[in-house]
């Protein structure tokens, strides 16, 4: 594979990966270089150092919502990666969820987007029975935005709530104070099972020194209100008290390596091999211009073990491509949209990237087969939604797609997705988008999220446009729909970037396309703690 267009898709995509690594690498300086100059000057870390110092040497971390806040609260200096850092590791060789503040972004305050992000979290070790530890360092919520992330269901308070649930399914939850804990964000440290206080850094209370001052007139300073004596030696409130950070971090590794065994799910893995088929060639495969074919089987073969790929119903429903394979030694079951201009079995051409009926019928007995044999699913997105048209209409494309949408909803292993290219509309829907409960989420940098393609939204959004104007007498002219047209397009294509979706945590992550081994087999992994103990059951499908 050799030819001009492989190299300039290679050439687009390597470019592509060049600029997640360049703006992660802005991000990971988090408030900035001098205010992580004066964490350090606190005689703190920082929360990725804590993160690096906590995990095991040389082990995986899987970060999550890396974006999350980008471009976002501008007018209030932004919050890069929604001002936590978080994602899946390993601690004394087990699978664990880190959550840690960081407090070079507004003194660790609280965003909107942060509660989002720890929410997500939460749900991670809920699905997963995975132990969670919060590293906190954090001034609470940030008032300017105090109605965004206070009263609702799922803000702020629906954390505490989950704390007081996770333990309640047994889940193990760690917290080192290592910083400020303030007023109710005091209870998620103490609504864990262990928690640490670093002497002289972390302090926790209800009420700071000057709001206690102003409400009651008592003159007292943060250290004996609330300091690491204080609650380790009076009032009992935390369990350990660390000289540093380094001291807490040691002991939250003392406290997971005595964890007792999980019980398993028991999905099945075998020895694991590298794909036969060279895995840099996806970067040359997949098409600069997302309009153009390819043949999705090429991709899957340079992911899959030993290229080895089962597939199921090969002859029928061709626009979606079903079957077995192993991705780092786990068996999984691939359901994947076929990019190819393809024939039916009245030899007619279909449409790449479109779900037909055939289609859907396939994935739906296809994705009941898995539950049936206990095997994970995995999604690879690159859909421009449903076929319409009197045909489809009439041969009951909706019924299909509400069957494929029925059995993939009710499915109860754990689904996994993988947006490529186009997730457009109800194509997003059925192949297990965010609103379906993958247990992770992510996209290449070549994805594209949306109701529909931008030309189409565009024009569409144009004739609204020209419909209001001409409502109130007005009159454009051609250079000016043009303009308006190409206005437009951008604002619409900047909402369908990967780093829009990221940035809201419509996906968990933006990943290299070699990433995607190691990504599926974590969170295989991950979903192996937590035994499967609801029989499938498809829902209502009309036959």
């Amino acid at each position: 594979m050799a030819d001009l267009e492989f190299n300039k898709n290679d050439d687009n995509l390597r470019l592509l990966i060049s600029e997640i690594k360049r703006r992660h690498a802005i991000i990971s300086l988090g408030g900035g270089k001098k205010q992580i100059e004066k964490q350090h000057a606190k005689g703190k870390l920082t929360a990725r150092e804590r993160i690096d110092y906590l995990k095991d040497r040389d082990s995986d971390f899987l970060e999550i919502g890396a974006f999350a806040g980008e471009d976002m609260y501008k007018e209030y200096g932004g919050c890069p990666s929604g001002g936590v850092v978080a994602g899946v590791t390993y601690i004394k060789k087990r699978q664990c969820i880190v959550v840690a503040n960081d407090a070079t972004v507004k003194a660790g305050a609280w965003f909107p987007i942060t509660g989002k992000k720890n929410l997500r979290m939460q749900e991670l070790s809920m699905e997963n029975k995975l132990p969670i530890i919060y590293l906190v360092d954090s001034a609470g919520v940030f008032l300017p935005l105090q109605d965004e992330i206070f009263p609702d269901k799922e803000h702020f308070g629906r954390i505490f709530r989950n704390n007081a649930h996770m333990s309640s399914l047994g889940i193990t939850q760690i917290s080192a104070i290592m910083g400020p804990c303030v007023a109710g964000g005091a209870y998620l440290p103490i609504m864990s099972d262990e928690a640490l206080i670093v002497n002289k850094t972390g302090n926790i209370f209800l009420a700071g020194s000057y709001l206690v001052k102003a409400a009651i007139g008592e003159t007292i300073d943060n250290e004996t209100l609330g300091g690491a004596t204080t609650h380790c030696e009076i009032s009992g409130v935390t369990d350990y008290k660390a000289k540093d950070d380094k001291s807490a971090l040691d002991k939250i590794r003392t406290i997971i390596d005595k964890i007792g065994d999980y019980d398993k799910a028991g999905f099945n893995r075998s020895e694991s091999y590298p794909p036969e088929k060279d895995e840099k060639e996806i970067y040359g495969i997949l098409p600069r211009d997302r309009t153009k074919a390819y043949n999705m089987k090429d991709i899957i073969t340079r992911l899959v073990d030993r290229s080895e790929f089962e597939e199921y119903k090969r002859d029928y429903g061709k626009s979606i491509i079903c079957g077995y394979a192993r991705i780092d030694g786990w068996a999984v079951g691939i359901v994947a949209n076929q990019r190819e201009m393809i024939k039916n079995k009245k030899g007619e051409m279909q449409f790449g990237g479109v779900i037909y009926s055939d289609s859907a019928d396939k994935s739906a007995r296809f994705i009941a087969n898995c539950n049936q044999k206990k095997i994970p699913l995995v999604f690879l997105q690159d859909v421009t939604g449903f076929m319409v048209g009197s045909r489809s209409e009439h041969g009951g494309i909706i019924k299909d797609g509400a069957k494929m949408v029925n059995a993939m909803s009710n499915s109860v292993v754990p689904k996994f997705t993988v947006i490529l290219g186009n997730s457009y509309g109800a194509g997003n829907y059925a192949m297990c988008g965010k609103a379906y409960d993958p247990r992770l989420i992510v996209a290449w940098p070549t994805a594209e999220l949306a109701v529909m393609g931008g030309e189409q939204a565009a024009k569409v959004l144009l004739q609204i446009e020209k419909s209001s104007l001409q409502a109130r007498d007005e009159k454009i002219d051609e250079k000016s729909e043009k303009r308006l047209l190409k206005t437009i397009t951008e604002r619409y294509n900047t909402q369908t970037s990967p780093y829009y979706a990221a940035s809201r945590l419509w996906v968990d992550a933006i990943i290299d396309p070699l990433e995607t081994r190691k990504v599926i087999s974590m969170g295989i992994e991950a979903a192996n703690h937590a035994p499967i103990k609801k029989a499938y059951n498809p829902g209502v499908i009309q036959s």
